[in-house]
């Protein structure tokens, strides 16, 4: 049946010289109550980590080792989790990240040594976050267990991701002797937004994959007879202080279509511009700029007046300045709001300043193309407007 019998947890994928080489989370029943690493409250399940390679050029078939590469976790913690390896190369040496927590103490990375990518060796944890004091029968729901870890260099610092409570969090901070020190940290994006993972491109931009995950009652995605949704891709770089930035990758900009714009003129002329914009099918992108300053409501809706979403900003609410629908983000600023807004069906991501990000479902489907409204026309420094080209003609929208 396979160490993986029960099912297949994230990993990694790498090349091994011109090995294509996979390590992922195995999960199977265990055989005694010690063996046990997962315990959500429904499941008791034991979770071990495999290697996969490939000689097809497609990476289609793949051939999988008899035996797991690590097989348990360090006798001496007592862990909440064991999964979601992250893999890299550092100088003759292979190193790998394992999602993890001790048990009254919160969530931790495991960090592990290899020559081959066969034989591991743990080393030591990587990183230890803070017990937060709040019982949960799940580790991950109150913190204690960290999911998806993802590390990697970017500028002149480290970057770890990890997934617990239902968001993505960022830390950056200095990375020596193989151990991470966290000097500042953030949500990455505080909508529905989750188990996220990196990768570099062929131009060396750090490129960051994000799982959306459903938000309507499983009765409603079972009906629909699909679940989840992959993000748009984004780019992420440091800010001068240390925090992280991010903004959709410029690939997305190739699905751009018809152009609508508001120009520069009086209150008047903007206003009837704005009326005359259409977004079709659900598909479209807004892009706009509000002065410094000024609160603002900008207001998706139908031709029949029927709320699609709203965007909102109030520089004097403290700590939740973006709003998107009834989510809300901080965005503190002196300057100007820059927006940038992805609608695909009952998915809308929201980008402001590059940093902060909302991703909202939105399963109402207006009967009619959107029209943009926004509370006041002369807080608006510009505005454009396109229409989305789908990237599959079999395009999920139920």
């Amino acid at each position: 049946m396979g160490d993986d019998r029960d099912g297949v947890f994230s990993g990694s994928a790498v090349l091994d010289g011109d090995r294509p080489t996979l390590i992922y989370t195995g999960v199977l029943p265990p055989s005694t109550s010690s063996e046990i690493t997962l315990n959500d409250g429904q499941h008791k399940w034991r979770e071990v980590q495999c290697l996969a390679t490939s000689t097809d050029t497609e990476l289609r078939s793949w051939k999988k080792l008899p035996a797991p590469v690590i097989s348990s976790p360090p006798q001496h913690l007592a862990i909440t989790g064991f999964r979601d390896p992250g893999v890299w190369r550092e100088g003759k040496e292979w190193l790998l990240t394992l999602g993890s927590g001790i048990k009254g103490k919160g969530g931790a990375v495991l960090l592990y040594q290899s020559h081959d990518l066969v034989r591991w060796t743990f080393r030591h944890l990587l990183v230890e976050g803070r017990h937060l004091d709040k019982p949960s029968t799940n580790p991950v729901d109150n913190g204690e267990m960290w999911e998806c870890p993802d590390f990697f260099p970017l500028g002149d610092r480290h970057v770890l991701l990890v997934s617990t409570m239902g968001k993505v969090f960022w830390k950056t901070g200095r990375y020596r002797d193989r151990r991470f020190t966290p000097e500042k940290e953030g949500l990455v994006d505080s909508g529905a937004y989750y188990a996220a993972k990196t990768m570099l491109d062929e131009r060396g931009n750090r490129i960051l994959w994000g799982w959306i995950p459903e938000t309507r009652p499983e009765v409603e995605y079972r009906a629909a007879g699909w679940a989840g949704v992959m993000a748009l891709p984004r780019i992420v770089s440091l800010a001068k202080d240390g925090s992280l930035r991010m903004l959709p990758a410029p690939a997305v900009d190739s699905l751009r279509s018809q152009h609508q714009q508001v120009h520069a003129g009086g209150a008047r002329e903007r206003q009837k511009a704005l009326s005359l914009i259409r977004i079709r099918d659900l598909a479209g992108e807004i892009q706009t700029r509000f002065a410094a300053g000024r609160s603002f409501l900008l207001r998706l809706r139908s031709e029949k007046n029927d709320t699609y979403a709203e965007i909102a900003y109030d520089p004097q609410n403290n700590g939740a300045e973006l709003r998107v629908n009834s989510l809300t983000a901080t965005l503190a600023t002196t300057g100007p709001v820059s927006l940038r807004v992805l609608i695909d069906a009952s998915v809308l991501e929201v980008f402001a300043n590059d940093s902060a990000a909302i991703t909202a479902r939105v399963y109402a489907v207006p009967s009619t193309p959107l029209q943009i409204e926004v509370s006041d026309i002369t807080a608006v420094e510009s505005l454009d407007s396109w229409q989305m080209q789908p990237i599959s003609p079999d395009r999920l929208s139920s």
